[in-house]
């Protein structure tokens, strides 16, 4: 998803059709797209405001929020437990298939990280 536009230039363009001018007219003057200038105006003629939409999905709304509870739980009794096994037992406990990528985001996102002990393996000297 792009970036919206500047408050600065979302007011200049709002004013300059308001001023009477056409939209297709603002588009040329600003150099910005005919779309843009369409849906500005119809987000001022919705809110009053020039200020751009909040973008994104809001936290807390995935498929895996209402299952947080289980995977947090599954991981802390058993901490290096590895995302395609954890996906299968969300899948049996739940039915809800996520990929093993997935997974690790959320739980990244949730403050856990699990990082191998390189000197485990090791024999000793």
């Amino acid at each position: 998803m792009g970036k919206p536009l500047s408050v600065d230039l979302r007011s200049r363009i709002r004013a300059y059709v308001e001023a009477g001018h056409s939209r297709h007219a603002a588009a040329d003057h600003f150099a910005v797209s005919v779309s843009a200038v369409i849906k500005l105006m119809s987000h001022v003629s919705m809110t009053g405001s020039v200020e751009p939409a909040r973008q994104g999905r809001p936290r807390g709304t995935g498929k895996l929020a209402p299952v947080s509870g289980f995977l947090k739980d599954r991981v802390d009794a058993v901490p290096d437990i590895t995302m395609p096994e954890l996906a299968e037992a969300l899948q049996a406990a739940h039915g809800l298939s996520a990929t093993p990528e997935a997974l690790s985001r959320f739980l990244i996102r949730e403050g856990y990280s699990f990082k191998k002990n390189a000197g485990r393996d090791r024999t000793r000297a």
